[in-house]
């Protein structure tokens, strides 16, 4: 099983502040797993995306089995990189709930908030 956590500030501020990738799917011996390559394909090119369309570069750790992603904190002049960081964040979502839809014996995503609200 895949499973993805996808932290938000809070509530009230919905903003992505880091995902977490972690597992293996199982859906087939690994070099066939069509789930697990769909999943490594959208994290890893979100993953590229901002930092190749924005310029920010967000921490992360990669290890087999794992891909840990958080998006720096970024000042009130950074706004603009801020919205298209979020955007290609939210899009990562919808790519992943699509994967999710049609192989949720193989995945998971679940949301958490690093403030309670």
């Amino acid at each position: 099983m895949i499973y993805v956590t996808i932290e938000r500030l809070s509530q009230d501020s919905p903003q992505i502040s880091s995902f977490v990738v972690e597992g293996h799917a199982e859906y087939d011996v690994p070099g066939k797993d069509l789930v697990c390559a769909a999943v490594s394909a959208v994290t890893f090119g979100t993953y590229n995306a901002i930092e190749s369309l924005t310029g920010i570069i967000p921490l992360h750790e990669m290890e087999p089995g794992l891909l840990d992603v958080t998006i720096p904190e970024l000042t009130e002049a950074d706004h603009a990189k801020n919205a298209q960081v979020q955007l290609i964040l939210e899009s990562m979502i919808v790519m992943l709930q699509t994967i999710e839809r049609n192989y949720g014996d193989y995945i998971t995503i679940e949301t958490t908030f690093r403030e309670g609200g």
